[in-house]
């Protein structure tokens, strides 16, 4: 298994400087992970490194709470489009699903979704399972595959806590092979990622990425 294909590698905090960004691009393109992930203000930076490698440029959208209009989150996609980003991770309205108000929550996604599959870039839906129950877990899942999303995700890592085993299983379940299922948030080792993708995750989501496979 090549392990590092399936890795995000993955620097959102705040407080992330130039410097920063630029080792883990470099660790990116050394390791060929998939993707580097970073927030919308530096995919252009990251896009001119990554140009021409197998390393894709991905960022995150209405992140990290999911409560931006959906005008705004559409904005976003298509301003980290322009700049050149590959993927587009973006977060639902997480009180919506949990008011029950399902159909807010799709069209949420698929304004998103639309944006990005008209430019093909991929576009992954962050549920942010440490919010919601096992219930909540499985209709949010079902109604990304739904929104015609590539992936479902699990967190942003962010929130009280990351990705579980059994939310991925939950997931999985869900949605079968529908769409993709990506885990992120807490996973620090080898056996984490392992145990993540024997659950049924199909891309990780890591800042530990160099310590997962290694080094």
């Amino acid at each position: 298994m090549k392990l590092n294909r399936y890795l995000d590698h993955t620097l959102l905090k705040p407080e992330a400087t130039e410097q920063q960004i630029d080792q883990v691009v470099r660790e990116a393109l050394e390791n060929h992970f998939y993707s580097v992930m970073v927030n919308p203000y530096w995919v252009k930076h990251v896009h001119a490194q990554l140009a021409g490698s197998d390393v894709a440029t991905a960022c995150v959208i209405g992140f990290p709470l999911g409560a931006n209009t959906t005008a705004i989150k559409v904005a976003e996609a298509k301003q980290a489009i322009a700049d050149g980003v590959d993927e587009l991770d973006m977060v639902i309205n997480i009180g919506e699903l949990k008011g029950g108000h399902y159909d807010a929550v799709q069209q949420d996604i698929e304004s998103v979704v639309t944006a990005g599959h008209a430019a093909n870039k991929v576009v992954k839906v962050i549920i942010e399972t440490a919010l919601l129950t096992d219930g909540e877990i499985v209709k949010a899942s079902e109604i990304v595959a739904d929104a015609h999303a590539d992936f479902v995700k699990t967190s942003t890592g962010f929130s009280t806590r990351g990705a579980s085993v059994h939310d991925v299983s939950l997931m999985k379940g869900a949605v079968q092979d529908r769409i993709g299922v990506k885990a992120s948030g807490g996973i620090h080792t080898r056996d984490e990622a392992l145990a993540m993708i024997d659950a049924g995750a199909t891309r990780l989501g890591v800042s530990a990425s160099m310590a997962i496979i290694g080094k």
